[in-house]
């Protein structure tokens, strides 16, 4: 028994060495946290307390480890810890990550300056290992980060734009440029945009501006192409999940899906972009491009889109793709994403519950799960590390998780 116990220890060590995980947390002036730091281990991790104690919230600081706007898509200003909720008066809000990884530990911070200017332009600074990165996207190369919450639920019958941010974080897991490319693409559609309302734009610039437009395009195109095709094999019933088959529409996934190469695709998009300048110009925005490109999901089983599907098997199929997503990544990086789970395990069966755990398991990621009842949870064992949230730790807010 001893020597099985000894074995067990050595894996989970050896696990915990190749999983990226984060193993400390630390929150300042963001949202209803003054103060908080986490010390963990590589092991998951069940944040539990009443409603309202700030579950989601850890979360949503979690999801800040990646590039965009997080799982709320909050406004900066709106992450800042209000007045009144302590002595103090509150300060730019910070978030800060010890994440380990296989090649070694990484200090990862990110947060809105002091400097009134960034919040104007809603950007926030990122540093790692205490140097500045010279965009969020860099992010990206460092940890992957996937999550689920109960407002994604209405994602299939929501509009496209969702869906499309959805898909562009799935393929962002295994593509750290993609994100770069989405962000210059906008940039680049966003500039030609103001200089079109504005009238009497040079021309030169212009057409530099789509050019620009259509290379990245492409690019983007090309790889959401990729990843759902890549995703339609992963996302093949799984466990108790639903399988589920991904399609991009969109005009220029279109013309690569039809053969089209991607020189041919960018010289067709910079045609079509000069042409509808005018009406561009009246509209605001473009015509066409990658940023009207839906994602399309069907019930492998049952052949119904996923948009009228019943509200459990949707969040059956959004579960399933983004396991999906885990279990590629896990195969083409040797390493799971981050999983947020809110509120997820509790509005399962005890079926489904139990599938999610063992997929959790053998992806070897570090989930973070927020509930308000521990028993859910009590199948993982001591797998998984308890944070009680809604009381003041002592120690000025510095508290260690349990794990049972």
């Amino acid at each position: 028994e001893r020597q099985s116990q000894v074995a067990d220890a050595e894996g989970r060590g050896s696990r915990d060495r190749s999983r990226v995980a984060v193993v400390r947390l630390t929150l300042s002036a963001f949202r209803c946290y003054d103060y908080r730091r986490l010390d963990l281990s590589p092991a998951s991790v069940v944040l539990t307390g009443p409603n309202g104690s700030g579950k989601t919230t850890m979360l949503e600081a979690l999801s800040l480890l990646a590039p965009g706007r997080g799982l709320r898509r909050a406004r900066l200003e709106e992450m800042k810890r209000l007045s009144g909720l302590s002595d103090r008066a509150p300060g730019p809000w910070a978030v800060a990550a010890r994440v380990r990884t296989p090649s070694g530990e990484i200090d990862v911070g990110t947060g809105l300056s002091a400097d009134p200017a960034s919040l104007a332009r809603e950007r926030r600074q990122v540093r790692i290992d205490a140097q500045p990165a010279r965009a969020h996207a860099a992010l990206a190369s460092i940890i992957a980060v996937s999550w689920l919450t109960p407002e994604m639920d209405r994602l299939f019958a929501e509009g496209a734009a969702a869906r499309r941010r959805f898909l562009d974080r799935l393929v962002s897991t295994l593509d750290p440029d993609h994100v770069r490319r989405v962000n210059a693409y906008d940039a680049a559609m966003q500039e030609r945009a103001r200089l079109l309302r504005r009238g009497n734009a040079d021309l030169g610039w212009l057409a530099a501006l789509e050019e620009t437009m259509a290379a990245r395009a492409v690019a983007v195109a090309a790889a959401r192409l990729d990843h759902a095709e890549r995703l339609n094999l992963e996302a093949r019933a799984h466990c108790a999940f639903p399988g589920a088959t991904l399609a991009v529409d969109g005009t220029v996934e279109g013309w690569l899906a039809d053969g089209q190469t991607a020189l041919a695709a960018e010289c067709r998009l910079r045609e079509a972009l000069a042409e509808a300048r005018s009406a561009d110009a009246e509209a605001g925005g473009a015509g066409v491009g990658p940023h009207r490109s839906d994602l399309l999901v069907h019930h492998l089983g049952s052949g119904r889109p996923a948009r009228i599907c019943s509200t459990g098997e949707q969040k059956a199929l959004l579960i399933a793709i983004v396991l999906a997503g885990a279990r590629l990544q896990k195969a083409e990086r040797g390493t799971a994403p981050l999983l947020l789970l809110d509120e997820v395990a509790a509005h399962l069966d005890a079926r489904h519950r139990t599938a999610l755990f063992a997929e959790i398991a053998s992806l070897d990621a570090q989930a973070w799960f927020t509930g308000t009842d521990t028993s859910v949870f009590a199948p993982l064992g001591d797998s998984v590390q308890f944070v009680l949230l809604g009381q003041e730790p002592s120690g000025g807010g510095h508290s260690a998780a349990q794990t049972r």
